[in-house]
């Protein structure tokens, strides 16, 4: 009998661009780990947090990863409760999932303490339930990537949709140092938008998806362009003009923010792009003042995990 588990989540690139709060992809390498051990005291318990960021709340209903295993309980026999050890790897206002990150690393392990595993439909309604606390709503966008893998439609009702990508679609991401908080970036948006944007906007979406479904990257070249949400949130992340140039300049297919920002991403056609890709642009960020992390992905990378489990 399981009483206890380790599960990885990785990081994510929200949005993508073109699919504002319905799409998102999964990013190898970076994530957060989360230890839970199942308990008998009918409540969720946060007993450590560790890693690149410690200072978040240990009360379970204001913690992501607290509120997400909450959310759990109410679909579990009663008396069931959960201890939670948290690692973090992702950073805070990075732009690249991290509070999604903290919510399903945590549901994932506890998951696997129970005699009756839930599906991970519902796996995926807790966890929105944990965004919520970070955002102040329930977009999947981060949270069903990082719980499938790979490139995912998140809805608003009803399961994720896993979308196939080609082989050689990777992505690049540059992390700047630099923090921008969900809640600010969301403020951003708010205001009038002309109807021809979201035309424009909706025609880009069908053609990335369109050329993800079939392997065309002129299709995804095409679409890879955000004209609704990236002109208003682009002031929020300094230099950012110039990566995207420079992006685009070592042969990348597009480039735009990830998530709420300040990380900025790009798909390439080829792993050997994507390294020059991040390479240009962690040198524009240099040039706007800013140290950054690199990170390179294939796009179809994979989701959450369990590590280690034990009685």
């Amino acid at each position: 009998m399981t009483t206890w588990a380790t599960a990885f989540a990785p990081a994510s690139v929200g949005n993508v661009g073109v699919g504002f709060d319905v799409l998102g992809h999964a990013l190898g390498g970076v994530g957060d780990r989360a230890t839970v051990r199942r308990t008998s005291s009918g409540r969720v318990a946060i007993r450590a947090i560790r890693g690149v960021v410690t200072e978040l709340p240990s009360q379970a209903e204001k913690n992501t990863a607290g509120r997400a295993l909450l959310s759990l309980l109410e679909r579990v026999p009663r008396g069931t409760g959960f201890d939670l050890e948290l690692e973090k790897g992702v950073a805070l206002g990075s732009g690249m999932g991290g509070s999604a990150a903290s919510a399903v690393a945590a549901l994932v392990a506890a998951n696997a303490t129970l005699d009756a595993a839930l599906p991970d439909e519902a796996l995926y309604e807790c966890a929105l339930d944990g965004e919520a606390v970070a955002s102040g709503s329930r977009h999947g966008d981060n949270v069903a990537p990082i719980l499938l893998g790979g490139l995912v439609i998140a809805p608003a009702r009803g399961a994720p949709v896993r979308v196939p990508v080609p082989d050689e679609l990777w992505c690049a991401l540059v992390h700047p140092h630099h923090v921008l908080e969900t809640r600010r970036a969301r403020a951003a948006l708010a205001g009038h938008y002309e109807l021809h944007a979201f035309v424009e906007q909706s025609e880009h979406l069908a053609l990335v998806l369109a050329g993800c479904f079939t392997g065309d990257f002129a299709l995804i070249r095409r679409g890879l362009s955000d004209v609704l949400i990236e002109p208003r949130r682009a002031p929020l992340v300094p230099g950012f003009t110039a990566v995207k140039a420079a992006a685009l300049a070592a042969g990348a297919l597009g480039a735009s923010i990830s998530g709420a920002g300040p990380s900025v991403f790009a798909w390439c056609q080829g792993r050997a792009t994507a390294e020059r890709a991040t390479r240009a642009m962690q040198s524009a960020f240099r040039a706007a003042g800013l140290d950054a992390d690199v990170h390179v992905s294939p796009v179809d990378a994979p989701g959450a995990r369990v590590e280690t489990c034990g009685s």
